[in-house]
C-alpha cells in the first residue's frame, strides 16, 4: 500500500473541510449557518436543521477515512468531534421546542411543529411559529437517521436518558410522515405556492428510512443499555412503505417529479426496494428536470428564476406557467447522480456526470466550488 499518497489526500481534504466548513461552525452552538449570504430572498446565516445535517457529512466522512488511515490520528478525534458538536448543537436547539412535539402530536397544526431552522449563535426559534414554513418532516427524518449512523459508527452523540426520551418522542413525531401533509424541503408546500402543505414523497421515504434505522436501535451505542433502545411501531414503517410505493414517481399531488427525490431513491435514506421503481423515478427526473447546468427542482418553480418578484412569497396558479423553461437549474442535484452511480459501480454514468459536473466550477480563493444554481435567462 503506498500511504503518502493517501496521507496527501487526506490532508488536501482536511484544508478543503476546515476552510469551507468548519471555519464557519460556531464554537458555542456547534452550528452552522446555511451560508454566509443576506439578499432579497432572505437571511441564510441561520441554521436549517438539513443543511447542517448534509453539510457535516463530509466532516463525518472525512472523520471515517482519517480512522481508517490512523485509528490514533489526532484529526480523526477533531473531526469527529465536530459532528458530535453540530449534532448536539441540533439536538439542543429542538429539544428546547420539546412541548411542540406534544401539541403537534394532538393537533397535527403546522403552526405546532418543530422549527426548521435555528439562530447559528443562540440555537433559538428566529422566525414565528406561521412566519415560515416549518413543517418539514424530512429534515427531521434526515437528523434522526443521520444519529442513527453516526452513533453505529462509534460516535456518542446522545448523553442522557432525557436525551434518549426527546429522540423516542421524535420518532412518534415522524412516525406518521406517510399521512402527515407538510411544506417539504422546500419549505412552501404544493407547487403553486399557496403555503398549503401536502403529502411529500421526499418526507415519507426520508422518514420510513430514519423509522428502520432506529427500529431497536441503542443510542448508547456499544454500551448494554436497554433503557436506550428506541422503539418504532412496524405498521408505521410498512404504512410508509406502500404509501412511498403508491406516490413514485411523483413527488406529491401537485409535483410529477422533484429532484429531493433523489435523496430517497439513492443515497442517504435508500428507502426504495423495487429498484425497478428506483430506475422509473430516477430516469423520470433526469428526463423531465435535467438541465446543462444541473436539475430544475421540479417544474414551473419560480424561485430564484429571472422574473421572480422576491417581494412575493406566494403566485397565482395562472402565473406558473410564466417560469415555463425558465426554472433555475442546481448543479447539487448532478453530485446525487455522480454519487448514486459510484455507489452503484456504473462506470458510464460515473464519467457522463463527472464531465456534466466539471465545467460548473468557479475558482474562489484557489478552491473549485459548485454555485448554488445558475438562473437560466428568459427566452426572448
Amino acid at each position: 500500500m503506498n500511504v503518502e499518497p493517501l496521507e496527501s489526500s487526506l490532508e488536501r481534504h482536511f484544508d478543503l473541510v476546515d476552510k469551507i466548513i468548519l471555519s464557519r461552525q460556531d464554537p458555542v452552538t456547534g452550528l452552522l449557518p446555511a451560508s454566509t449570504a443576506v439578499n432579497a430572498h432572505g437571511d441564510y446565516t441561520d441554521a436549517w436543521v438539513r443543511d447542517n445535517v448534509y453539510s457535516i457529512l463530509s466532516v463525518w466522512g472525512l472523520a471515517l477515512g482519517y480512522r481508517k488511515f490512523d485509528p490514533e490520528h489526532h484529526r480523526s478525534y477533531l473531526l469527529s468531534q465536530s459532528v458530535v458538536k453540530l449534532m448536539r448543537g441540533l439536538l439542543s436547539a429542538m429539544m428546547r421546542q420539546s412541548d411542540r412535539i406534544e401539541a403537534f402530536k394532538k393537533t397535527h397544526d403546522p403552526t405546532d411543529a418543530l422549527h426548521a431552522k435555528y439562530g447559528t449563535k443562540t440555537g433559538l426559534a428566529v422566525v414565528g411559529d406561521d412566519e415560515w414554513g416549518h413543517l418539514q418532516l424530512d429534515a427531521s427524518s434526515l437528523f434522526l437517521l443521520m444519529l442513527a449512523q453516526m452513533t453505529a459508527s462509534g460516535l456518542r452523540i446522545v448523553y442522557t436518558m432525557d436525551e434518549v426520551d426527546f429522540v423516542q418522542n421524535m420518532v412518534h413525531y415522524i412516525s406518521h410522515t406517510y399521512c402527515t401533509p407538510d411544506y417539504g424541503i422546500w419549505e412552501r408546500g404544493n407547487k403553486i405556492n399557496h403555503g398549503n402543505t401536502e403529502i411529500n414523497g421526499s418526507s415519507v421515504g426520508m422518514a420510513k428510512a430514519a423509522l428502520e434505522a432506529l427500529d431497536g436501535f441503542n443510542l448508547f451505542g456499544d454500551l448494554s443499555s436497554h433503557e436506550a433502545v428506541i422503539h418504532v411501531i412496524p405498521s408505521d414503517i410498512a404504512r410508509s412503505r406502500f404509501t412511498l410505493q403508491g406516490l413514485l414517481p411523483r413527488e406529491s399531488n401537485s409535483k410529477e417529479t422533484d429532484a429531493a427525490l433523489l435523496s430517497i431513491i439513492g443515497y442517504p435514506a435508500y428507502a426504495v426496494e423495487d429498484v425497478n421503481l428506483v430506475k422509473r423515478t430516477r430516469d423520470k427526473i433526469i428526463k423531465k428536470l435535467a438541465g446543462n447546468y444541473g436539475c430544475k427542482r421540479f417544474l414551473l418553480d419560480g424561485h430564484q428564476s429571472s422574473i421572480e418578484d422576491p417581494h412575493r412569497l406566494h403566485y397565482e396558479p395562472s402565473e406558473l406557467r410564466e417560469f415555463e423553461h425558465i426554472e433555475s437549474e442546481w448543479p447539487l442535484f448532478f453530485t446525487y447522480l455522480l454519487l448514486d452511480a459510484l455507489l452503484r459501480n456504473e462506470k458510464e454514468e460515473i464519467d457522463y456526470w463527472k464531465n456534466k459536473l466539471q465545467p460548473l466550477f468557479v475558482e474562489q480563493d484557489g478552491k473549485k466550488l459548485l454555485p448554488e444554481l445558475y438562473i437560466v435567462p428568459k427566452e426572448s
